[in-house]
């Protein structure tokens, strides 16, 4: 080590130890991964069992509540978890987990409005606690901390100071494999004085080492192999910081300690791992003609019309940008994030908000044109057909609507779930998905209903809901979560075909010329099959490389070639009729949406680190 180094360790150690002088002594609580759910007494039996035991005790200053509080995110069950924390004789401070974000009838603002903030900041006896949320936003997806985010954790710490302890509370752990930008986040925070961080997910106790940054799992909330239910407590003194987990009936168990002082990690170093991007080296005929970094997450995918390309964020904007060169033209605030994709025809761009309302902006200027007041949280992607935008949203209702004059053409209210993914127009119906179990088709030119397609699956979770439905030779093709490729009659939604074959979820496309069916699996391959046989006929199987994957981003072929996306940043291109892939390109390390083809040389992606790409060919 050089001498540089060396005073720069000393110093740290020394701000450190100053640091640690403020530090007075307290005792908090920690209860994650309760999973409440309607018509499941059991968890909600545990945290009432938890609460009591809290109440009981004597000496805690708070209480921290890491996420997975609800099993499947809806606002009565939130609700519900907030009555019961609210019985606690301890203030709680509580963050969302990957159950709020990934089955929101919201789109997770209902958590926000029911707890105050989606975030939380406090000091306390001179520690500084900041929770944020790790996503993933209303896909299937690693967790993700999108850049707003670390912006808000970096500015919050700037305040008090690099001296200043911190410990950061967060549902997943920052680790490869649960976090996919994992390096960007430890690098955003190795500067300042971080002394461990907090959280939940894999329901045990779990010691762990973020880029050398402490990091401690809890157990779940829910009983255990032995009945028991259990939480965390944290015993904090003027050098040290203790963890207990406590059984409730029993003593608490310490099984963890760290030092206030010591230096874990290297304040100036590095993540230990970076993504590869060695890809790009490989495929050097695949270049960025343009790359933009729009400053919040994006999980919609972009609409193009005349030279403009449109995308929805996490904040609530959507965007304009001129496709030539990627640069800016307008921008409109809904108020909320934009998790449906949006659509644009005859100068006009429609999109819904999870501030409960339908969209008709100029697509030249983004004035608004129209809105449409939604009795939920609006989700749905959109498709567009002569004049009529079709949606869904979280109210049970799906909208046909006039693009010009804001108008609702018709409406039908028989929507048990919410919806978020595209809805598909086959001759005279439109198809979607939602989250009840259910794929609807419905009379296109009056709303309604003309057959229901179900697996015979029970529970919200194997809802054909986040797929692109895709249509040809009389049927009707999907994946669901369940991972069976199936084909249903378009006439009647009877079942014509269901394999398992290819372990596909929730990613299909459909070729320009309507004879071949693409899906993605779940494990490195896209495969291609017959839209023309009855019964499940494989023509071809391509072993891309990308590793497991469960991202519902769907295969879409333009001019012959076949583009997708994973859920780690990577985009690949193959030839329709063979599957021989032509290139692989990485644009990052996070979640791309489906990827929007203007050619077989173009194709646009966003993903959810917020990037906005245009990859051109050669």
């Amino acid at each position: 080590m050089n001498i540089k180094k060396i005073k720069i360790s000393i110093f740290f150690i020394m701000v450190a130890v100053l640091a640690s002088a403020q530090v007075r002594p307290f005792r908090f609580a920690q209860i994650t991964d309760i999973h409440l759910k309607a018509n499941d007494p059991k968890p909600t039996d545990d945290l009432l069992r938890t609460i009591a035991q809290i109440n009981a005790t004597d000496g805690l200053d708070f209480v921290l509540v890491t996420g997975d509080i609800a099993d499947e995110g809806d606002r009565e069950t939130l609700l519900e978890v907030k009555r019961n924390l609210d019985l606690l004789r301890y203030k709680y401070y509580i963050i969302l987990g990957n159950h709020e974000t990934t089955w929101s009838d919201s789109g997770c603002t209902a958590f926000g409005d029911i707890f105050g903030s989606e975030r939380f900041d406090f000091m306390h006896n001179g520690i500084l606690f900041l929770g944020f949320n790790t996503g993933p936003f209303m896909r299937m997806a690693f967790g993700h901390v999108v850049p707003q985010d670390i912006e808000w954790l970096k500015s919050n710490m700037d305040k008090y100071g690099k001296e200043q302890p911190v410990i950061l509370v967060t549902h997943y752990p920052i680790l490869e494999g649960d976090v996919d930008n994992w390096y960007d986040l430890t690098d955003a925070v190795r500067p300042y004085n971080i002394r461990m961080f907090i959280g939940g997910h894999y329901h045990v106790n779990n010691n762990f080492r973020y880029d050398g940054i402490p990091g401690i799992i809890m157990r779940s909330n829910l009983r255990d192999n032995d009945g028991k239910s259990g939480y965390g407590i944290y015993e904090v003194t003027e050098d040290s910081i203790k963890v207990f987990t406590r059984r409730i009936g029993e003593p608490e168990q310490q099984w963890a300690a760290f030092s206030l002082t010591e230096q874990y990690f290297d304040h100036n170093g590095k993540a230990e791992k970076y993504p590869d991007f060695s890809v790009n080296e490989e495929y050097t005929n695949v270049k960025e003609k343009w790359n933009v970094q729009g400053g919040a997450g994006i999980y919609c995918s972009a609409a193009y019309d005349d030279g403009h390309v449109f995308v929805g964020d996490d904040m609530g904007r959507l965007s304009a940008y001129g496709v030539k060169n990627g640069k800016l033209l307008w921008s409109f605030n809904s108020g909320k994030r934009i998790i449906g994709d949006p659509a644009a025809a005859d100068g006009v761009v429609v999109f819904g908000s999870a501030d409960c309302n339908i969209y008709g902006l100029d697509s030249k200027t983004g004035k608004e044109l129209w809105r449409i007041k939604a009795d939920k949280a609006v989700l749905g992607a959109v498709t567009i057909k002569d004049g009529i935008a079709y949606i869904g949203a979280s109210d049970n209702r799906f909208r046909a609507i006039d693009i010009k004059t804001g108008n609702v053409v018709w409406n039908y209210d028989g929507v048990k779930g919410y919806v978020v993914a595209r809805p598909l127009i086959a001759g005279d119906k439109i198809i979607f998905g939602a989250w009840d179990n259910t794929l609807y088709a419905l009379n296109l030119s009056d709303g309604t209903e003309k057959w229901k397609w179900q697996s015979g699956k029970s529970g919200m979770h194997y809802s054909p809901a986040s797929v692109w439905p895709v249509t040809s030779h009389g049927k009707v093709f999907i994946a669901d979560p369940e991972r069976a490729l199936t084909a249903i009659d378009l006439n009647t939604g009877k079942t014509i075909w269901r394999t398992f074959a290819s372990k596909v979820r929730e990613s299909v496309g459909l070729s320009d010329d309507g004879e071949r069916l693409y899906a993605k699996t779940m494990n490195d391959s896209v495969v291609c099959y017959s839209t023309a046989s009855e019964t499940p006929k494989e023509i071809w199987a391509s072993n891309v490389g990308f590793g497991y994957e469960h991202a519902p981003s769907m295969p879409q072929e333009k001019g012959g070639v076949v583009f997708g996306g994973t859920k780690d940043g990577l985009i690949y291109a193959l030839e329709g009729t063979t599957g021989k892939v032509i290139w692989k390109h990485k644009i990052g390390n996070s979640l791309v949406n489906t990827v929007l083809p203007l050619s077989s040389k173009q194709v646009i992606a966003t993903s959810s680190d917020g990037k906005i790409v245009l990859l051109n060919t050669k």
